[in-house]
């Protein structure tokens, strides 16, 4: 059984500043993933579902190489939406959906969903148990980042 998550957070920040760091440069995602050190485009589409990006993750001294697939993708003027998925190193399968909605010129609504599916039977306990500290900080990070332009 997967753990899910669904958690908002309104970000005193233009809907196009905060969308610059989900789907912009390597440098302004590290800014809010700060443990990806590589992020290469393997295949890019015109609508960008069914793009793949390579990623490397450091865990610690640990690097972790996985394809991150695009599932969704829309960005309009009033709301942005970005669907990936990815496996990561068999253990595991994570989709993730970061979803924007501009409440005005300068307030936007981020909204993740998401889901961790343990693929071995002796990681489900750990999975089950997790906390939603990893997504708040995260929504943390990217309010404050958004907000202070970094």
């Amino acid at each position: 059984m997967p753990k899910t998550w669904d958690q908002s957070i309104e970000i005193h920040a233009p809907i196009e500043v905060v969308w610059g760091y989900l789907d912009g440069s390597l440098e302004n995602m590290q800014k809010i993933m700060p443990n990806v050190v590589e992020n290469t485009p393997v295949k890019v589409t015109d609508e960008g579902v069914g793009s793949i990006a390579r990623q490397k993750y450091r865990e610690g001294k640990r690097v972790m190489e996985y394809d991150v697939h695009t599932l969704e993708y829309m960005s309009k003027e009033e709301e942005k939406k970005l669907t990936i998925a990815f496996n990561l190193g068999g253990m595991f399968d994570i989709q993730g959906t970061y979803e924007l909605f501009k409440l005005s010129e300068d307030t936007t609504k981020l909204r993740y969903t998401g889901f961790n599916k343990p693929l071995k039977w002796y990681i489900k306990p750990f999975v089950l148990f997790s906390s939603d500290k990893v997504v708040n900080e995260f929504l943390d990070r990217v309010k404050r980042v958004s907000e202070n332009r970094e």
